[in-house]
């Protein structure tokens, strides 16, 4: 039995491949018979491909893929679709604000013609024709923009950020913290560059580094040909992480809820065989001359449907006996920080998060930030503030889903404690 999830996203996938057959066609009229012909079929073939590659890329998304080939010609296909997409969503607001004002004129004039296609020789054809040029333009622009994001993939950008904080020991003063967050080990495929990133982290000799979850895709297995390059990243004070909304294997099927279970085991072995301290809703204390901050690590918690597997009041039992004034949270989603620490945990400092990767499409420059991805999380890159309490959303290391990043960069944060 076909799924109501399914039959929607089918319809939408018709409505798209309509629209853009319907710009196509408008635009292609106007060249002769044999360019017309060719063209034409080159994009029926094209758009029947893409329609396989919609199903391919969820399909072996799920394990390993079968060539890097495959990969790429696949995520150019989500690039083209994604073009169709836009394609669409001009065409469809063309026809709702040509065709609604003059519904009547189109009712009276009882000519055949398909929805997104005015009469011909009417007034507005030469108006639907412009429509349908910027509307292919824009597709155009969009997936060679896509295509052009897959060579982006692996070029970090350190960002680096001076923070004063309320109650800093003054040990810690000058505090040098790296954090990368969404590694996402089963989309890397290069491990030159991961490396290289690597090397970068360490060129900044940080005093701490910090890993805010998503190790993986979906299996624990994903890391091991990363596990050599990633176990090079050591600091004087530790290497700290958590868990991640991927890390729990929720997103695939397992064969018993046992092989699930193993999957975690065997993730939070990984952590431990890179040398990394894995905080699973604890807290531990960083002392410098007998002067203490805390740093608490939360497994996920979203605000925004994922599961709360996250227990502040587990992270933090026992810090009311200590002095430690100055804490700083591990918590890899960040609608946390205002669904709960800001409202309950005031005495957070500094909350460390990833997860939204920017969507990794975006404008992403100095002054100026916008990504689709705002729309859904309030707090979605760079540094927030509200009153005394700090948020850092790190962009992400690697990458999942699309294979590449437009506008929004891989991202290493240094951070810098005054």
């Amino acid at each position: 039995m076909i799924s109501k999830q399914l039959l929607i996203f089918g319809l939408v996938v018709l409505v798209i491949e309509y629209y853009s057959f319907v710009a196509v066609r408008s635009v292609l009229k106007q060249l002769n018979g044999s360019y017309h012909t060719w063209l034409f079929s080159l994009y029926l073939m094209l758009s029947l491909v893409t329609l396989w590659g919609i199903y391919a890329f969820p399909h072996y998304g799920r394990s390993a893929w079968p060539s890097d080939s495959l990969k790429y010609c696949v995520n150019i296909l989500i690039g083209i679709f994604i073009g169709q997409f836009l394609i669409a969503a001009i065409m469809l607001l063309a026809d709702i604000l040509l065709i609604i004002p003059n519904l009547i004129t189109y009712l009276l004039s009882f000519k055949n013609h398909p929805i997104g296609t005015p009469p011909e020789g009417s007034r507005f054809m030469s108006r639907f024709t412009f429509i349908s040029q910027m509307a292919l333009l824009i597709g155009a622009v969009m997936t060679a923009g896509l295509v052009y994001g897959m060579r982006n993939r692996y070029r970090y950008q350190l960002t680096r950020i001076k923070l004063s904080l309320k109650d800093l020991p003054n040990e810690f003063k000058g505090l040098r913290i790296i954090q990368i967050s969404d590694i996402h080990s089963g989309s890397l495929d290069d491990p030159t560059a991961v490396g290289k990133g690597v090397e970068a982290i360490m060129g900044e000799k940080p005093d701490l580094i910090l890993f805010t979850g998503d190790l993986v895709n979906n299996q624990a297995d994903e890391i091991i040909p990363y596990l050599k390059i990633f176990s090079q990243l050591n600091a004087p004070m530790g290497v700290y992480s958590v868990l991640g909304n991927h890390d729990y294997g929720d997103y695939i099927a397992w064969p018993s809820p046992e092989a699930k279970k193993e999957n975690l085991a065997m993730l939070k072995q990984h952590h431990a065989d890179l040398g990394w301290r894995l905080l699973a809703n604890e807290h531990v204390l960083l002392e410098r001359n007998k002067q203490q901050i805390a740093l608490i690590g939360i497994e996920n918690w979203g605000a925004r449907g994922f599961t709360k597997y996250g227990d502040m009041k587990k992270a933090v039992a026992g810090l009311e006996n200590t002095n430690v004034s100055m804490k700083i949270l591990l918590s890899h989603d960040p609608s946390h920080w205002e669904a709960e620490v800001r409202k309950e945990y005031t005495d957070i400092a500094l909350t460390l998060s990833g997860h939204t990767h920017g969507m990794q499409f975006g404008i992403d420059i100095p002054g100026f930030k916008w990504s689709p991805v705002q729309y859904v999380y309030k707090q979605w890159a760079g540094l927030y503030q509200e009153q005394n309490q700090y948020l850092y959303v790190n962009r992400g290391y690697g990458f999942i889903g699309y294979q590449g990043r437009l506008g929004v960069l891989p991202e290493i944060t240094l951070i810098e404690l005054t």
